[in-house]
Order: C-alpha cells, then sequence, then structure tokens
C-alpha cells in the first residue's frame, strides 16, 4: 500500500504507523489519504486500487518474516473440503481483489466459495450479513447465527462475531496474544490451528 500510494502521490511511508489488523482496506486508504491530504475522489480510489493490485502481485514473492501460510492452515481446509455440512467462505477486510491476489499466491483462494470484503461495507461488522447472503446465494442452507464460526486473529474479528450473535474462534498467531484475544471476549482462543481434529470438534 505504502509503494502504490507513493506511486500516485510522491508520498512515503503513508501509512507507518496506521493500524491495519482486521480492519477494511477502504478504511486504511481513507486515514492515510486523509493524513497525507490526498482527495481520492475524481478517480484517485480506482487508480489506487489498480496500482496496489499490481504492487501486491510484486511483493508477494519477497522473502519476509510473516509471510506464508501459517500451522495447520493448509490441513484444516482440506479437511472441511472433504466434508458435505460444512461451508467455508471468506468474511475479510481485504478487499475482494486483493483477497484474491493473496490467497492464489498460497494456493488457498480454491477452498473458499464466495465471501464478503472490504469493498463491500465501511463498517467491518456488515460484512457479517452480506457474507451469509451470498453464502446463501451459493447454496449454503439456512442456519443460526450461533451456529457460524468466525474465524480470525484480530481483536476485531471477535467484535464482529459478537456483534452478529455468531461464535468467534481467535487464533494467536497474529498481532494478539491469547489473553489479549480472551479479554475481548473469544468464545475459543487457540495458539494456531495445528489441531485440526480439535478444531473439528467445534463443528459438533
Amino acid at each position: 500500500m505504502n509503494r502504490a500510494f507513493e506511486d500516485l502521490f510522491g508520498v512515503t511511508g503513508a501509512f507507518d504507523g496506521i493500524p491495519m489488523a482486521g480492519r477494511t482496506d477502504k478504511g486504511i486508504l481513507q486515514e492515510g489519504a486523509s493524513r497525507a491530504g490526498v482527495d481520492l475522489n475524481d478517480g484517485n480510489f480506482q487508480r489506487f486500487r489498480d496500482r496496489y493490485f499490481a504492487r501486491l502481485v510484486e511483493a508477494l514473492p519477497e522473502p519476509g518474516p510473516h509471510k506464508g501460510v501459517l500451522p495447520g492452515v493448509q490441513r484444516l481446509l482440506e479437511a472441511i473440503a472433504a466434508r458435505a455440512d460444512v461451508f467455508p467462505a471468506l468474511l475479510t477486510g481485504n478487499c475482494e481483489e486483493g483477497a484474491r491476489i493473496k490467497l492464489q499466491h498460497f494456493d488457498l483462494w480454491k477452498f473458499f466459495r464466495c465471501g464478503a470484503f472490504g469493498d463491500a461495507a465501511d463498517d467491518r461488522n456488515e460484512l457479517f450479513d452480506i457474507a451469509m447472503a451470498r453464502a446463501l446465494a451459493c447454496g449454503a442452507p439456512p442456519v443460526r447465527r450461533h451456529d457460524v464460526l468466525v474465524v480470525g486473529d484480530t481483536v476485531l474479528d471477535i467484535a464482529c462475531a459478537n456483534a452478529a450473535g455468531a461464535r468467534s474462534v481467535a487464533v494467536a498467531t497474529g498481532p494478539h496474544d491469547i489473553d489479549t484475544l480472551q479479554a475481548a471476549g473469544a468464545d475459543v482462543v487457540v495458539r494456531d490451528l495445528s489441531d485440526t481434529a480439535a478444531f473439528l470438534q467445534l463443528l459438533v
């Protein structure tokens, strides 16, 4: 995002120090642009998106300390894909094209049938209803909100689940430790997703 913003508007480090974890791309961009005094009207929003996607494709293959598929994720998604009674969908603050680029790079996009993305709503919590509607349109059966698991690694993921009346599974592989996630009201907190059998028990 920093590279794309500098390419277009000549501002270096526009997003330095801005919290990103769990937020929508749109909200992050608006905060960075406001701080830099850049008007996102007159096509600048779309210009940034297009440039960001191009820069993202370039950046993903670069080595970095926090890049890669986290423990247990691939195996868990494969186990879920083998079950007819679970419908996997995305709910993410990433815009749809950004999410696709990231997940395809790690060969994970194929596991999700649909989703709600950060370009669909300004308020992260609004994405739950969008995700539910899209899942139903893609063939998911109607379910109670309490039967939906929202899996994430930030306090904002927990807040989204709580606001919707869903259950939250918080994973301490992101910016928040176990104590912080528990204090935020997560229903279940795990260190990572390496214990596939234990996670699948939550679906019973």
